[in-house]
């Protein structure tokens, strides 16, 4: 019962914590796993089973195949059987890049290197839809950068769609338009990620003696001296209007990041981070 809405052109953020159903739900979305109920269609077509359909989309799973004895050129001449629209001057222009000898076995590449292969190939395919799952695990920083630059040019130029499921919320934070949250199998919120943070502010504050604010949706409190840190739901606006009523001796709104977002959302979902003593 979870439906997403990815918009054309856009990139789409997936994130929730260990086993809420992201990598579960990418395989239906992709057709890898057939649901005893609902749909997943594209273009008003079914995605499993539909050939023509997948030809529009590429997969890049968080646990990478390729075959045993396959090096880059083998798997990039397969790719090409498979997917009609497969570019080969991309493919060597991307190969120059790189730097990654083509005539190698990939099962002698180190785990980042490997990642770079799924990207080189899958951008060659020209898809409309892509489809990642942790997709940058195991690259070094310069290499990440340059997997980013080559896919937001394919957005811009292309109005080609991405679809993300990661952990690392602070790179997805730099490039989605848009983010679901899910657990549990089921979506908690659907929003623009820049509405999102608009709607939930961390507030310090320091008021008169013996005045206290009942109003407002605080999730999270901490209290050092008379500095009060809070973190509130509501729109900012609204927010400081309430407060300001108090004549607060100070009054700081500061920008929350995805990380804290996810965190405090998540509290109110038994998924709050605990204080361990071991």
């Amino acid at each position: 019962n979870i439906n997403i809405h990815v918009k054309k052109g856009s990139i789409y953020g997936l994130i929730g914590p260990n086993g809420a159903g992201k990598s579960t739900l990418i395989k239906i979305i992709t057709g890898v796993y057939h649901t005893n109920g609902g749909q997943v269609l594209l273009d008003n077509e079914e995605v499993k089973e539909n050939n023509e359909i997948k030809q529009k989309m590429i997969y890049i799973p968080d646990d990478l195949y390729f075959f045993p004895r396959a090096t880059v050129k083998s798997m990039a001449i397969f790719y090409n059987r498979v997917y009609k629209q497969f570019d080969w001057d991309r493919y060597e222009k991307i190969k120059n890049l790189l730097n990654i000898d083509e005539k190698k076995k990939i099962s002698k590449f180190s785990k980042g290197m490997k990642r770079q292969v799924a990207f080189w190939l899958a951008i060659c395919t020209k898809p409309e839809i892509m489809i990642l799952d942790e997709p940058v695990d195991g690259l070094d920083p310069v290499m990440r950068k340059q997997i980013w630059s080559m896919l937001l040019q394919d957005v811009a130029e292309r109005e080609m769609t991405v679809l993300i499921s990661s952990h690392n919320l602070r790179e997805l934070e730099d490039v989605c338009d848009h983010v679901g949250m899910i657990n549990k199998g089921k979506l908690l919120l659907e929003r623009n990620l820049d509405s999102l943070k608009s709607d939930i502010h961390k507030v310090q504050v320091v008021l008169p003696e013996g005045v206290t604010i009942q109003n407002l949706e605080i999730l999270k409190e901490e209290k050092i001296g008379r500095l009060l840190t809070w973190i509130v739901k509501g729109d900012g606006e609204i927010l400081e209007n309430i407060i300001s009523q108090y004549d607060p001796l100070v009054l700081e709104f500061i920008p929350l990041t995805l990380e804290e977002i996810f965190i405090y959302e998540f509290g109110g979902q038994g998924y709050e981070v605990k204080n361990i003593v071991i």
